[in-house]
């Protein structure tokens, strides 16, 4: 049934039931019809023998005369046949082959006895009927037995069924016209739903507002719902080209403009500049890709299945100790320090991976271009940790502490070519983690803050 229409299961679970019961209905009528042809056919049978016996001890023991006997059988439909004895058992009149009565046949005086035999080898219902006459010449315990063949109460059996079943033929053809009807008009609403549905175009993802039954009110908050997210998803892929687009026009107009400038060098000596100036432009291109898709790995990796469990102090020691290599060949010194009770976090440990590094590069960057320190603190609260990373360079005005982490913003002063992504991919990440990310005030340098709940204080997405 899974690839039937909705329309077709709802017709064959209600249609299915409504047949079963009327087969067993049909059944039942077969056997009350079975037991009421019966009744009425045994107490006709008991009219015949007590006929049957008056008449003959008005006839003095003769037989039964061929008239009546015909008129019996058409008034029945199936021959009767009958046997007379007188008292002590002797034959009187009828048939001398009577069926035998079973062996446990108890014949009381004045109760008719019924049961079932086979008589001319076809099957009978006999009744014995015990009775005292008074008669002079033919008198006493009488005995009478008449039997008759059970064709006409089999069909009148077969003909109350038949009437059954034709009766719950209609009945249930009446019922799945009416259930076919009722369906139909029911699921009209989700038949108009669909047709709304698909005469929308591609793009279109506004919220279902139709008027629908409350069985399905879930379903279409679930496809709004899904529309809501895939709205922010295409908005997200435009904003992402759209950064992409407009960041990657310059550079790399630029390493052209400088690779045909390289092709037409008068000597050695400019070719050597230019090439020198093509390299780190592209170096700056290179990086600018990369932090573009940083944000928007930032921004799809929100609801990851690979969320686990992380040591964020072990992460953060590691990162600290990478990124110490790299600075002592810019004469940068690194510190690594960790306060309070190390405690796991739940998180993606690329995208914290990520946010961890362009702190450090952002320092590395701007607060360290010449060479300085940069001190990384990793401080465990009773519910958060706190990642610093302070650098001795010049700082940030107060007044571009929340700008910073804007996209494509870049201090006044800065030359040292980066693309202004590093941060604004920082405070995605801590938004994702539902955390924060700020500019902390500081005597000396500038000081970043990174704050992530510690596990069991967020949910898992």
């Amino acid at each position: 049934m899974n690839h039937w229409s909705l329309r077709s299961r709802l017709f064959v679970l209600i249609i299915m039931p409504l047949v079963l019961v009327a087969c067993l209905a049909a059944a039942a009528r077969f056997v009350m019809a079975e037991r009421m042809s019966q009744q009425l056919y045994d107490d006709t049978l008991l009219a015949v023998a007590l006929t049957i016996s008056r008449d003959v001890v008005l006839s003095d023991g003769d037989m039964l005369t061929e008239q009546l006997l015909d008129a019996l059988t058409d008034a029945l439909g199936d021959p009767v046949y009958y046997r007379i004895e007188g008292p002590d058992g002797r034959f009187v009149t009828g048939y001398s082959d009577a069926p035998p009565r079973p062996d446990s046949a108890g014949i009381d005086t004045g109760i008719p006895y019924f049961y079932d035999a086979t008589s001319f080898g076809q099957p009978v219902r006999v009744v014995t009927l015990r009775e005292f006459i008074a008669e002079q010449d033919f008198g006493g315990w009488v005995t009478v037995d008449v039997w008759q063949t059970k064709g006409q109460r089999e069909a009148l059996s077969l003909q109350l069924f038949g009437q059954s079943v034709v009766l719950m033929t209609v009945v249930v053809a009446a019922a799945g016209l009416l259930v076919w009807f009722g369906i139909n008009l029911g699921l009209r609403p989700l038949l108009q739903l669909r047709e709304a549905v698909a005469e929308r175009s591609a793009g279109d993802l506004r919220p279902i507002k139709r008027v629908v039954p409350k069985e399905v009110r879930n379903l279409v908050g679930a496809v709004n719902s899904l529309f809501a997210r895939l709205t922010e998803a295409f908005a997200l892929r435009d904003a992402f080209i759209s950064d992409a687009a407009h960041q990657l026009r310059n550079p790399i107009a630029a390493i052209q403009a400088q690779a045909e400038a390289a092709t037409t060098a008068p000597d050695e000596a400019v070719l050597r500049q230019r090439v020198a100036e093509l390299a780190e432009t592209a170096r700056r291109t290179g990086r600018l890709t990369q932090q573009l898709l940083s944000m928007d790995k930032a921004r799809g990796r929100s609801d990851a299945e690979n969320w686990q469990t992380l040591n964020i102090n072990a992460l953060a020691q590691e990162l600290t100790i990478r990124f110490a290599e790299q600075g002592m060949r810019s004469g940068i010194e690194v510190s690594f320090n960790t306060s309070g009770e190390p405690c796991p976090v739940f998180g993606d440990q690329i995208m914290l991976s990520e946010a961890i590094e362009n702190l450090l590069d952002n320092a590395s960057h701007y607060g360290c271009p010449n060479g300085g320190k940069v001190a990384l603190t990793v401080t465990f609260g009773p519910e958060d940790v706190a990642i610093t990373v302070q650098d001795n360079g010049p700082g940030i005005p107060p007044d571009m502490h929340d700008r910073i982490f804007d996209r494509f913003i870049r201090l006044n002063d800065d030359s040292s070519g980066g693309c202004g992504l590093g941060l604004a991919i920082v405070r995605k990440i801590a938004e994702t983690h539902g955390g924060t990310a700020r500019v902390l005030e500081s005597q000396r340098g500038a000081l970043f803050e990174l704050r992530i709940p510690l596990a069991g204080q967020r949910e898992q997405p």
